[in-house]
């Protein structure tokens, strides 16, 4: 049981790096509880890449709620990942809904199954993406819920977003699109163009719509976080890299079905590090 904070904090720096920069901004008593709250996270969203088939993965996803519910077997309590989660939630008393809503929206990675329209994707990246900023929030700060509900709701689908629009080659190769049907048919974009690795004019302009959807985003998070205070601020600083990412995609040579996007470590650092100056000196997140 000692060594499950350093596990997940660990798997966090492993596997999510973004969030694991972000967290080294936080104070140093909260910052296990928010790497609990990030390893599960982490863990329920790799679910699909270690499961052959969707049933196991729902298996997976009903242990989690069992374990959030208080149904959980005797094995939680040694488990690396779920007992410093139960503590952090009994600690800060966390809300159990934003939890099971999480677990829910996960099932979507499963299967192949195409997502209709933006309203749902938007739907999906709240879900998966705002609500772990939301309760790291209200770990750093002790704000309620609501209190950080605006910030936390556009930063975390700005975040997705981009996350997906990263992801967009390897999705592509194993046929799942996250993509919303309804913007592929605005722009009149063929599937199975995208599956076989051809970026056609079509997609590109579709794509140029979503990062001026995330961009949207963006403004509406910078201008819910100026009531916030200063507290909450790591929980929200992975939000401060979408910028980047977004502008390596606008190069003209851009390749969305080939190219991988990532941003150098130090430049992450630096950003992070700016971004957190700059809330510092605002006293807002």
């Amino acid at each position: 049981m000692t060594e499950a904070p350093t596990y997940c904090q660990d798997l966090v720096r492993e596997r999510d790096r973004d969030r694991y920069l972000a967290t080294l901004f936080a104070p140093a008593d909260k910052r296990q509880d928010v790497f609990a709250l990030y390893a599960f996270n982490t863990e329920v969203a790799g679910i699909r890449d270690k499961v052959s088939d969707a049933l196991p993965g729902e298996v997976r996803l009903q242990w989690w709620r069992d374990v959030l519910s208080g149904q959980g077997h005797g094995d939680v309590i040694a488990h690396p990942v779920a007992a410093p989660l139960l503590r952090a939630i009994e600690a800060h008393d966390l809300p159990r809904d934003p939890f099971f809503n999480l677990l829910e929206a996960r099932i979507f990675d499963l299967y192949e199954d195409p997502m209709p329209t933006l309203a749902d994707l938007e739907g999906y990246a709240g879900e998966t993406a705002s609500v772990p900023i939301q309760l790291a929030s209200m770990i750093l700060s002790g704000n309620p819920a609501h209190a950080v509900c605006d910030a936390s709701g556009h930063g975390g689908v700005a975040y997705a977003l981009t996350g997906l629009l990263r992801a967009l080659p390897w999705h592509a190769r194993r046929r799942q699109l996250y993509l919303p049907g309804d913007l592929l048919d605005s722009f009149n974009v063929d599937r199975e163009a995208i599956f076989s690795g051809e970026t056609t004019p079509e997609l590109k302009s579709c794509l140029a719509e979503m990062r001026a959807i995330i961009r949207g985003h963006l403004g509406e998070t910078r201008l819910h976080i100026k009531g916030l205070g200063q507290g909450c601020g790591p929980a929200l600083l992975p939000v401060a890299l979408v910028d980047g990412y977004l502008a390596r995609m606008e190069r003209p040579d851009y390749d969305p079905l080939n190219d991988v996007i990532e941003i150098p470590q130090w430049r992450r650092q630096w950003t992070l590090w700016r971004a957190s100056r700059q809330a510092t000196k605002s006293k807002a997140c």
